[in-house]
């Protein structure tokens, strides 16, 4: 996100409504945009969703980019704000899918297990883990869902976040540390949960499974 002095050449000729220009500017922005939509909703056909409405609300204020930051910069704060205003509207409602691969940080993860196919077990524990926190990811309040993605998975500066969303740095910084904790709270209670289910399961084994 250091883009910011020479903008992309295409984009004052979109800015004029050149439709050659604005295929351009799709073309190149279009899987930055759905992977901050997948990772934010955590669904790919809403992911596909909200990356539609990310470009239509590019294209009606893309003449109002002044060119104060860079384009990468304005169009990660369009796509970050949409899902979290997506989000706020689609609150209580279930929208992982325990079939979908969680993409979250995959594409190193397979790198480092490809030469380790003997080691299956290995690798069903670190799927398990990646749906474990995509779970937890999906009880965050939108803007902490954000702050995790942006600092803990995309490994943006406290700087760059605030850049992004048109923040000032405290308030990244304590947003951040909100989020990190209610990660937590979240994850001891899934932990204390599963801990509570294993010892029914144990009470009722040793009762000849009598019991549901």
């Amino acid at each position: 996100m250091e883009e910011k002095k020479g903008q992309p050449q295409w984009l004052e000729k979109a800015k004029h409504n050149d439709m050659s220009a604005w295929e351009e500017l799709v073309k190149e922005n279009e899987r930055i945009v759905y992977h901050i939509a997948y990772r934010m909703m955590q669904n790919e056909e809403e992911a596909k969703d909200i990356s539609q409405e990310i470009f239509l609300k590019v294209y009606r204020n893309l003449k109002n980019f002044d060119g104060k930051s860079a384009f990468s910069t304005w169009i990660y704060r369009i796509a970050v704000n949409t899902c979290i205003d997506a989000l706020r509207k689609n609150k209580g409602k279930q929208t992982i899918s325990m079939e979908e691969t969680i993409e979250t940080g995959q594409t190193t993860l397979q790198h480092q297990m490809a030469d380790q196919t003997d080691m299956p077990e290995q690798v069903y524990l670190i799927k398990e883990k990646q749906l474990e926190i995509a779970k937890i990811i999906q009880c965050l309040s939108p803007e902490h869902r954000a702050m995790i993605l942006m600092r803990d998975m995309e490994d943006m500066t406290y700087g760059e976040i605030a850049e992004s969303l048109s923040l000032s740095l405290g308030t990244v910084k304590s947003r951040i540390a909100r989020a990190r904790e209610q990660f937590k709270k979240e994850f001891l209670k899934r932990k204390e949960l599963l801990q509570k289910n294993q010892r029914q399961k144990s009470i009722t084994k040793e009762k000849g499974g009598d019991e549901v």
